[in-house]
This record gives structure tokens, C-alpha cells and sequence, in this order.
């Protein structure tokens, strides 16, 4: 081989052997390199892990504490986590139960929450959904919602979720909030003054009906709202006694800006016009006017006769026939009218600058007076009664009327009482109370009386009955058929004597005194349930729990059972319903017992309930239960009446006082 061509293949081959250990020691770094960066990925790898775990930690113990509630529901409505807070907000717990949404959507608002899932569904998102929904005790509840769709490493839904926030105090807040400013709205529209808000422009914010109506502006009010009012008091001068001076008024309240009060404008038809003006300050920044228009031709003119009218009243005060004084905080007596000067006995001028205390009162009465002036003092108003003495030294009773006497700052100087001479009806009251026990005597002897003349009037009844019963014993099969019905007739009238005369004795008693005891009403009518004859076809039902009242157990039975007995006795339904129901008022109890009977024409209504008056004239009704039910009202101060539809039923109402 030629020696240059061995020579360039040496060199190559020395090349060669060096680019190769170049290219190992390359390799061997590049290996040393990427065992140090796996070995760091590893770390790496480890501190991803744990920072994972953490933050999944960290997650969890958000979910748990969020302040809202916080669901995760499958795509079909499941919910398959929820926080403590949703626990509380729902009532349900999905460890014990399992929890559809479609459960807790508000009836009304079932096509709001479908659409909202589909928008859902569509874009992944949706945020201030706000609806009503049930919890599990079926109380209705404002909730916001803000949801999100979860999805897997293929980007495809699995889930959702969502935090719910309950905004029930808030949505009630911005309810009343905005009733509040209706009510506003409608008070400034219906005030009796005239009203016009307007902007820093002069634009229409708000005004009125009575504005409208006092500047004849043939619009409503509404309509007026954005309107300029920069050439109005040019339109509207017409309107009054000085249209000039009604202008430039106007134009200098509006240069000034200062606030205007009492200002007076006469109209051509003679009314007399208040006007305000109040300008509106942000700070210092002008941002408008209200003007307020209150018609005064009334108060003006009423101004104007308050002379003639204090003079006449004057004349009234001093010839009414009560007696009228005025004192002041000393007891001195600053005026009298004539009839007080009548009633005491003494001239004007005896007892101007006197006391009063001292001219009239015993010392018993000393006490009495020291405690009204102290009521006077502290603006209060009252009446008493009196002993006095009159010029003559008679001891008279006076009823005194006495309210404090105020001069123009409000500060009490005094008082005025006005005095009636009650002496004559004193000694009527104790008459009264004579006649009262002399009464009271007569009705225990009456209800003794009654006792006694029921028993002996019975008596024949049943001898006249057992006779009747001996003779058709004896005549079995002697007598004819005539002779069998007079004898029928004799017993049913006896009959219906007897149940007479123990009506009376009944209707006597129901008056009489009663022991008072704690009567549970519920009771009562469960017993009256096993002991009257109820038929088969007609139901009792008391729709709600009845009180404990103060009274006597045997007046509340017969009330209750006459009441009871008569919707059964006219019952004419099928099906037969006597419902028993309780309200609860302030000073007393109201009852009322209901039927689907035959009814009563209203005609009667005043009638039934006087004694031995009946609708149906029948043996079993003898006209005297509702005349007891009235007496046992009366007796604990109630009242009845009752609501009628003939074939359709009766209400009868009643009241029993509370407390007595």
C-alpha cells in the first residue's frame, strides 16, 4: 500500500479512538447525570405524594367546615357526599338515609331547578341559583347555589357539586325591605299635602296625587316622573291671586337654596296653600329640592273665628251644669264656674286664691288629693271620688273628672277638674246593695220553692200513671181500641208533665251558685260522649284540644250536653257530623259547636233560646235546653249566638269570660 494512504488511515484511526473516548466519557456523564435526576425525581416523586396526601387532608377539612352547606350528587340526582352544615340545613343524613335532590326541590319551582341542571350539565357552571327547597321536616327554605360538573382523567361528567347557601333571613329581609318601600311609595302618593322631589336639574324624581290635584295636573303621577320643571311656575301662575309675585318668590327660593317653612300663596279660588321647601345635601353637594304643598284655608279661617269660638266656649264653661275648677300646683283656685259656685255653696270671689284642699276636704281625703296632684304632675289623667263639705257643713260626694292644665312650652302649671255631685246616687248605690242581698234571699227561697212544688206536683203525675197502668192491667182484652189510645195518650202527656216540671227545676238551678273547681272540658265532653245516645250514623269530633276553665263541673255537662243533644235530635244527614271546636281570645274563651242538621230560618234565630219555645213541637223537646245553655252563659259572663243555613246545618257560638 502506498505509504501516504497508510498514513492518512492511521491519523483517521487515531481520530477515531479519540472521538470514541470522547464519546464514553460523554456517555458516562450523561449516565451519572440521569441516575442523580431519577434519584431527585424519586424525592421528587415522594414529596408530591406526601404534599397530595396533605393538601387532600387540607381539602377534606374544608369540606368539613366550610360555613355553607356543601353537596356531590351523581348525574342522576344522588347525593353521595354532603358537610355537617348540609346535614343541618336538610335534615337528612345520607350515612342513615339515601337523599335525591329531586326531594328537596320546592313544588313551584320544578321547572326552574330542571332547567337549571341542564344549563348545568351543558356548560359545566352555573352560579347564583337561587330557589326555595324543602328540608326534611318540610320547611320551606331560600337557598343560593353555586355548582360545578366533575369530571374524569377523559374529560367525561361523573358528578357535581355545589355550595348552598341559606339566604331565608336574607330573602325575608329584602321582602320586607321592598314592602316597606311600597308602603313608602303608596304614603307619599295618598298623602293629604302635595308633593314634588325634584333632581339638581329640575327633573321629576317624585310626586303625588294631592300635588296633581291641588295644581290641576289632569295626569297621574307617575306620568310626571323625568318631566323638566324649569318653565312650570310660568305654566302654572294662572293659578294664583298674585301670579307675579308667586314667580319671583319661587326663583328666589331656588337661587337661595335655603330651607323654606310656613311660606303661604293665595289661589284664585281663595285657598290658602303652606309651602316648604327642603333642599337635599350629599354632604355639601346640592342634589335637589322637595317642595311640599298643604292646603290651610281651613286652619286660616278656623284662626280667624278662635276668638269668637274661645268666647262662646267661655259662655258654655261658665253655665254648663258640671262644675268646673281650675287650680294650680299649689292648690289655689284660679277659677270657678257658676255651677261649681252652686254645687259648693260659696261666691267666686270666697274662693279665688284659696286652697282648695282646705276649703272643702276632710283630712280623711288629704291622702287622696296628695296622690292625685302627683298624677297631675306627671301628666296623667283620672277620675275620683270625693267626701266634701259644702258652705253649709253638709257632707256631700263628689265624682271628680281632673286632667293636668299644660301652658304653651308643654310644662304642666296646674289642673282642671270638673266635678259632679253624686251624693244622691251614693245612697241609691247602698239601696242597691240592699235590694241586692234582699234578692239573693228571694232566689234561695224561689230554688227552695222550686224543689218543693216539683216534688209535689209529681207526685199526682205518677199516682194518676200508676192508675192508668193498674186499669189497662186489669181490663186486658176488655177494652176497646179507642178506649186502649185515650189511655196512650193520658200516659204520653204525663209523660211529657213530668219532663216539664224537671225542666223547670232544671232551668231554676242553672242560676243558682256554683262551686268553683278546675274543669278540663276535654274531659267533659268524653264523658258526655259514653253517656248520651249517640247514634250510629253521627259523629263527635272536637277539632282541636279544649281549655281548663274555672267553674262549676255540673253547669259546663248540662251546657255541653244541651248543645250536643239538640245537633243530635236534628240531625237529618245521613251521615251526621257535630264538630266542637276552642279559640283562645285575650279576656275570654270562644267555643262553638257546629252541625250539618237541619238548620234554622233566621227568623227564630232570637227566639229559641226563650223558655219553652221549640221549633219542634215534639214530646222529647220541651223548649228549655237552650233557654239553660243562655242562664249558664250568663252566669260566667259570656255571650251566644249562632250562624244558620236551613238544611244545610247550624253553628250555635258561645263565650266564657276568663278570669272572673
Amino acid at each position: 500500500m502506498h505509504k501516504e494512504k497508510i498514513e492518512i488511515l492511521e491519523r483517521a484511526l487515531k481520530r477515531e479512538k479519540a472521538a470514541r473516548k470522547q464519546a464514553e466519557k460523554i456517555l458516562e456523564d450523561k449516565s451519572r447525570d440521569l441516575y442523580l435526576l431519577s434519584d431527585k425525581l424519586k424525592n421528587t416523586n415522594e414529596q408530591l405524594e406526601n404534599l397530595l396526601q396533605e393538601k387532600s387532608s387540607q381539602l377534606q377539612g374544608v369540606f368539613e367546615n366550610i360555613n355553607d352547606a356543601y353537596l356531590i350528587i351523581d348525574l342522576d340526582g344522588n347525593v353521595i357526599n354532603m358537610n355537617n352544615v348540609a346535614i343541618d340545613l336538610f335534615g337528612y343524613d345520607i350515612e342513615k338515609e339515601n337523599l335525591n335532590v329531586a326531594q328537596l326541590i320546592y313544588v313551584k319551582d320544578i321547572e326552574y331547578a330542571y332547567n337549571s341542571f341542564n344549563t348545568l350539565i351543558e356548560l359545566g357552571i352555573f352560579s347564583n341559583y337561587i330557589a326555595r327547597i324543602y328540608t326534611k321536616k318540610k320547611l320551606v327554605r331560600w337557598v343560593q347555589i353555586n355548582a360545578t360538573i366533575i369530571f374524569d382523567t377523559d374529560k367525561k361528567p361523573i358528578a357535581a357539586q355545589g355550595i348552598i347557601r341559606d339566604i331565608t333571613l336574607e330573602k325575608e329581609s329584602e321582602d320586607l325591605l321592598l314592602e316597606s318601600k311600597n308602603r313608602l311609595a303608596s304614603l307619599i302618593l295618598n298623602l293629604d299635602s302635595g308633593v314634588l322631589l325634584e333632581d339638581e336639574n329640575r327633573k321629576i324624581v317624585l310626586t303625588n296625587t294631592k300635588f296633581c290635584e291641588l295644581f290641576k295636573i289632569p295626569v297621574s303621577p307617575e306620568l310626571l316622573i323625568g318631566n323638566d320643571c324649569t318653565n312650570a311656575a310660568k305654566d302654572t301662575k294662572g293659578l294664583f291671586k298674585n301670579p307675579d309675585d308667586f314667580i319671583n318668590r319661587i326663583n328666589e327660593i331656588l337661587v337661595n337654596k335655603k330651607e323654606v317653612i310656613g311660606d303661604e300663596v293665595i289661589m284664585q279660588d281663595g285657598t290658602i296653600l303652606e309651602r316648604n321647601f327642603i333642599p337635599v345635601l350629599n354632604g355639601n353637594q346640592y342634589k335637589g329640592h322637595l317642595w311640599t304643598y298643604r292646603d290651610v284655608t281651613l286652619k286660616r279661617q278656623y284662626r280667624k273665628s278662635l276668638e269668637s269660638q274661645k268666647q262662646k266656649y267661655s259662655s258654655i264653661i261658665a253655665n254648663m251644669n258640671l262644675g268646673l275648677v281650675e287650680v294650680n300646683m299649689n292648690d289655689e283656685i284660679l277659677m270657678v264656674n257658676q255651677s261649681f259656685t252652686k254645687l259648693s255653696g260659696y261666691k267666686e270671689k270666697e274662693l279665688i286664691g284659696k286652697k282648695g284642699g282646705e276649703v272643702f276636704l276632710a283630712k280623711s281625703n288629704s291622702i287622696v288629693i296628695k296622690k292625685e296632684q302627683e298624677k297631675r304632675e306627671n301628666g296623667q289623667s283620672n277620675s275620683y271620688e270625693l267626701e266634701v263639705k259644702n258652705k253649709k257643713g253638709e257632707i256631700r260626694h263628689w265624682l271628680v273628672s281632673g286632667a293636668p292644665n299644660y301652658n304653651i312650652r308643654g310644662e304642666v302649671t296646674g289642673s282642671i277638674g270638673i266635678h259632679l255631685d253624686i251624693t244622691e246616687f251614693k245612697k241609691l248605690e247602698t239601696q242597691k246593695e240592699k235590694i241586692l242581698k234582699e234578692l239573693e234571699k228571694s232566689n234561695n227561697e224561689l230554688h227552695e220553692y222550686a224543689h218543693i212544688v216539683s216534688h209535689d206536683l209529681k207526685s199526682p203525675l205518677r199516682s194518676i200513671d200508676a192508675l192508668v197502668s193498674w186499669i189497662k192491667s186489669d181490663n186486658i182484652g176488655k177494652l176497646d181500641a179507642t178506649t186502649v189510645e185515650n189511655f196512650t195518650l193520658i200516659e204520653d202527656t204525663l209523660e211529657i208533665m213530668e219532663k216539664l216540671i224537671s225542666n223547670i227545676l232544671e232551668y231554676s238551678s242553672a242560676g243558682a251558685d256554683t262551686k268553683e273547681e278546675n274543669v278540663d272540658l276535654n274531659e267533659t265532653i268524653t264523658a258526655l260522649k259514653k253517656a248520651l245516645f249517640v247514634p250510629e250514623n253521627i259523629a263527635i269530633d272536637v277539632t282541636n284540644k279544649l281549655p281548663i276553665v274555672n267553674g262549676d263541673k255540673t253547669k259546663f255537662q248540662q251546657l255541653f250536653q244541651n248543645l250536643i243533644s239538640n245537633a243530635i235530635k236534628f240531625s237529618d244527614k245521613e251521615k251526621g257530623l257535630i264538630q266542637i271546636e276552642f279559640v283562645d281570645k285575650i279576656s275570654f274563651y270562644q267555643f262553638a259547636v257546629r252541625d250539618n242538621g237541619i238548620g234554622i230560618e233566621e227568623k227564630y234565630h232570637d227566639k229559641i233560646f226563650k223558655i219553652f219555645h221549640s221549633l219542634n213541637k215534639s214530646k222529647e223537646s220541651t223548649g228549655i235546653g237552650l233557654s239553660i245553655v243562655r242562664k249558664i252563659i250568663d252566669l260566667y259572663e259570656g255571650s251566644i249566638w249562632l250562624e244558620s243555613v236551613p238544611k244545610k246545618g247550624t253553628t250555635f257560638y258561645f263565650t266564657i269570660k276568663k278570669n272572673r
